[in-house]
């Protein structure tokens, strides 16, 4: 795929939807990194369930570590790998408060270092709690980017490499909201909905489908 189709590709995209955000609720990055942390195996809708539970009683380190693991577990207990994901958590908060003054650090090295957070959810909150042009690939960009041929790869790290090399500056911010959307309810995995899909001109997936 040259620059120019890459470049009218997010053209359209931001065309269609101006101010791409996640669908994860979230007021603060540390309410981010919570969700996020819920998110691994499980959807947004059900994330945001639990989050509503939550947020309420404890929405800081300090106050999930307060509320302890068993409170914590009752809150979160409806979203799949609860039990794993609350440790997770509650390591977390600890480091945050013992060595970050309760705040989400802002660097990848540091956020890395949180149980749970690997480079994607690293991405995640660089990049939707700081404003970084960061581009964090799951299997939803990870099939758009191969599918369009916007930028192929055999994993997810060459994947975010091509895209963070291919796709143009002005597009970089949210390129990750625009691709994962577009995953989710067009691109989807079994039977793309080539009919409604508004970069199917300029998309080079050889098998297209007629569905809306």
């Amino acid at each position: 795929m040259n620059a120019q189709k890459r470049h009218d590709i997010f053209v359209r995209l931001r065309e269609h939807n101006p101010t791409p955000t996640t669908e994860l609720n979230w007021t603060t990055p540390f309410e981010l990194l919570t969700a996020v942390l819920l998110s691994a195996q499980a959807t947004d809708v059900g994330v945001n369930k639990a989050t509503a539970r939550l947020f309420p009683v404890a929405n800081t380190p300090q106050a999930i570590l307060d509320l302890g693991i068993d409170g914590l577990k009752e809150h979160i207990k409806t979203i799949g790998l609860y039990n794993t994901k609350a440790e997770n958590l509650m390591k977390t908060c600890r480091i945050l408060v013992e060595q970050h003054a309760g705040e989400v650090p802002k660097t990848r090295q540091a956020l890395e270092a949180l149980p749970g957070v690997g480079r994607k959810t690293a991405n995640v909150i660089l990049n939707t709690a700081f404003g970084e042009p960061t581009i964090a690939v799951d299997t939803h960009i990870f099939r758009v980017s191969n599918r369009t041929r916007i930028a192929t790869g055999k994993n997810v790290n060459d994947v975010e490499q091509k895209l963070l090399r291919h796709v143009p500056r002005e597009f970089r911010q949210d390129a990750h909201h625009w691709l994962i959307l577009h995953g989710r309810y067009t691109c989807v995995a079994r039977k793309p909905r080539c009919g409604s899909c508004v970069i199917e001109d300029l998309c080079e997936f050889p098998d297209k489908t007629e569905l809306f």
